[in-house]
């Protein structure tokens, strides 16, 4: 099985650049998530609530931990989150067009991730 599709059976989503502006990506992708049913918590330390839920700040923060990471921030935010969930021992990242570049992705390899490059919202239709 391809791997997107394996990540896409996975129901604990956290969104890392989650947004309470319509237009972005990570209002985008949040919303998505849920429409499909799957449990998705949004984090992004500049927010409380993101439609009416619950905002967090880190990874760490979570009830529970999400099967898949789904990255829609700047590589350079991405390192932290790469190395917060290689502690928690989360298995998958899906990274955005935008989100990764070589070090990044180097570094998801080192951790012993595995992940995805593509655009969920196209994966999800």
């Amino acid at each position: 099985m391809e791997l997107s599709q394996e990540m896409l059976k996975k129901k604990t989503w956290a969104v890392v650049g989650a947004s309470t502006h319509p237009e972005k990506f990570g209002y985008k992708i949040y919303k998505k998530l849920k429409e499909h049913g799957y449990r998705v918590y949004p984090i992004n330390p500049g927010h409380d609530m993101i439609d009416g839920d619950k905002c967090y700040s880190s990874l760490s923060e979570l009830p529970e931990k999400p099967e898949v990471i789904d990255m829609v921030v700047n590589p350079r935010i991405g390192r932290n989150i790469v190395e917060e969930a290689a502690e928690l021992g989360i298995s998958f990242i899906w990274l955005q067009p935008g989100t990764h570049n070589e070090e990044l992705t180097q570094l998801i390899e080192e951790k012993g991730i595995a992940y995805v490059k593509d655009c969920v919202l196209v994966a999800l239709k």
